[in-house]
């Protein structure tokens, strides 16, 4: 409800006498978290202007005093109606806990030399602490408020974790990291090409070396990119994630990979970049990210399994021969999903892209 909207509303209510002047000046409460008391509150001055105390209090149950409070607030905020909204009820002065220093020395004592312990370890342990001195013992949630005192006062150690700079070999604190809050898929279904990409990494192991090999594969029209990499990190998911964009034949909307930590930060980052929407797996659910799933699959029982050599000590190599088996997947190889047309041909059919064709020839594959 807009500004207007409002206005008329409280005109419509009649309002207040002698404030319809003030009523020209009134706060917009459209997006109040308290609009619906505050409108109600209106509606209990209109009535009362024009039905008096007695039946304003047998209607809505609000005494003559409290009328007139409303009425002053009113006033004394120049007819806004956020004067109206209810003020905070929580008490001025808060009970404080009272603890025997028995026990906060003693879970300071616990705390300090040994840091994981909980609330409820704790308050088995206080159980003969308390016995012998004659006090009664804390229940857990108590010894969790109890540390929860102690860590605002300052009484507890700090807990740190170092790390070790592998530049300069100096030790250096480990802060946590920021919370993403990761957007999920539910159930959107993209309509054509681009709308939804998925992403994931296959793990191989050969002669005690570990290579990685990420994948992509649209889920409209399956096309599919892949590349090996001797590292895995958000550096080289962002690295791929661009090649994927200049080889795609479409317009990349929104990327979707599982919780691995080569998605976020950097790869994060860039889909942030690109303005593109970064969807992520609930834990433990791969179906959510089937076609990705299916098409690891295909790419290590169709080339990778077949060239684990070139991937584990010449990784130029198996990327120059992988461009080609990506372009024969993509190009030519029938897929029973599209009625047996090749991911390129489906899209030349469905979306008619008669004037363009794809960037992956030219794609630079050195990378190790």
């Amino acid at each position: 409800m807009s500004h207007e909207g409002v206005s008329k509303t409280v005109f419509m209510y009649g309002f207040v006498t002698g404030y319809a002047r003030k009523a020209m000046y009134i706060q917009d409460i459209t997006h109040h978290k308290d609009r619906a008391t505050i409108e109600h509150r209106l509606k209990v001055l209109n009535f009362y202007d024009r039905y008096g105390p007695e039946a304003t209090k047998e209607a809505f149950s609000v005494s003559r005093s409290t009328v007139f409070l409303w009425k002053s607030k009113l006033n004394a905020k120049q007819g806004r109606l956020s004067s109206l909204a209810p003020g905070d009820r929580a008490p001025k002065t808060k009970r404080t806990r009272n603890v025997s220093e028995v026990i906060t020395s003693f879970i300071v004592a616990e705390r300090t030399k040994h840091y994981r312990l909980g609330k409820d370890k704790l308050a088995e342990l206080l159980i003969p602490i308390c016995a012998r001195a004659g006090l009664a013992c804390p229940s857990t949630s108590t010894v969790g408020r109890i540390l929860s005192d102690l860590k605002a006062q300052g009484r507890l150690s700090k807990y740190q974790r170092l790390g070790v700079d592998a530049r300069t070999g100096r030790l250096h604190e480990r802060g946590n990291k920021p919370k993403l809050k990761k957007e999920r898929r539910g159930s959107y279904r993209p309509e054509r090409a681009g709308d939804l990409v998925q992403m994931d990494c296959v793990i191989k192991f050969v002669n005690g070396i570990r290579r990685y090999v990420i994948s992509a594969i649209d889920y409209d029209s399956e096309f599919a990119f892949s590349m090996g990499y001797s590292s895995l990190s958000s550096a080289r998911a962002k690295d791929f994630l661009h090649k994927f964009i200049r080889v795609a034949p479409f317009e990349v909307k929104r990327v979707q990979t599982d919780n691995g930590s080569e998605f976020y930060k950097l790869f994060h980052e860039a889909c942030t970049d690109l303005n593109l929407t970064h969807y992520w797996n609930y834990p433990k659910r791969p179906t959510m990210n089937a076609k990705i799933e299916r098409y690891n699959r295909t790419v290590q029982e169709e080339f990778v399994d077949w060239h684990l050599d070139d991937l584990s000590y010449d990784i130029g190599s198996f990327n120059y021969q992988l461009m080609d088996w990506v372009l024969w997947y993509n190009t030519v190889r029938p897929h029973h999903t599209l009625k047996l047309k090749s991911p390129m041909r489906a899209l030349l059919d469905a979306l008619q892209l008669t004037n363009r064709q794809s960037n992956m020839l030219w794609t630079d594959t050195a990378y190790d």
